[in-house]
């Protein structure tokens, strides 16, 4: 149920703006852990290191980078946001896993990486595509909506080569190769629906407020303006690297 909105008024203004800001300081704050798919140098350390079949330590990696992984959740929420029914959350959050989990493993397994920052700034156009999908931006610009299923499994691929860009980063060891980035796998899905139990809950309880609607669009023009903030983010690393 995309929105759309006639017209600003100055309370709507200002909400956006703080809401604008927020975000902004939010993201910025969370630069000390570097970028969207940075892991955390102990985490790091770990991975160089070890070498064999180690399944529940990598189930625990994958399950904290999801659940840490704020780009994630900003797209999982903007998937989500006007999905009502348990069947249609699933089909959606099921072709994002396919997308993502499909390029990280093959993206690690046959060392397929993709420059960092560029992939990440896709990964925060991501965001941008989809709040301005829920706000019904493209029906108006351009008379259609897209396929939201197709939109979702295709950046759920560019989601996943952003976690296998990293790894592949810190050279993991070919020994137990296969079996670890399954684990691996097996966490970020663990740690996705934790992050989605989480999301549901929040919502569910915000949609029986009168105020989900008034604020639904605000919302989304701030979860676009993370989106872009990300974007900024990465492409002035690109260049300043």
């Amino acid at each position: 149920m995309p929105l759309s909105h006639g017209g600003w008024n100055a309370p709507l203004l200002r909400r956006c703006l703080m809401f604008v800001t927020l975000a902004a300081l939010l993201l910025f704050a969370m630069s000390g852990a570097a970028f969207a798919h940075a892991v955390a140098e102990g985490d790091k350390g770990y991975i160089q290191e070890i070498t064999g079949v180690h399944v529940l330590p990598f189930i625990y990696l994958g399950a904290k980078h999801m659940v840490t992984g704020y780009d994630h959740i900003l797209f999982l929420l903007g998937v989500i946001f006007f999905l009502y029914r348990l069947r249609h959350i699933g089909l959606y959050v099921s072709l994002f896993a396919i997308g993502h989990s499909t390029t990280m493993l093959l993206g690690v397994y046959f060392n397929i990486g993709i420059n960092s920052y560029i992939i990440d700034a896709i990964i925060g156009l991501s965001v941008v595509y989809k709040a301005l999908d829920n706000l019904g931006a493209y029906q108006r610009w351009f008379g259609f909506q897209p396929n939201t299923r197709v939109a979702t499994l295709i950046f759920g691929f560019f989601h996943g080569f952003g976690l296998s860009t990293k790894i592949i980063e810190y050279d993991i060891s070919p020994d137990g190769l296969a079996p670890n980035l399954l684990a691996f796998n097996v966490g970020v899905e663990i740690g996705q629906l934790l992050a989605l139990s989480a999301i549901l809950i929040v919502m569910g309880y915000w949609r029986r407020t009168g105020s989900f609607l008034r604020h639904a669009y605000t919302a989304n023009v701030a979860m676009m303006s993370a989106g872009f903030v990300l974007i900024g983010y990465q492409l002035a690393g690109l260049f300043v690297s």
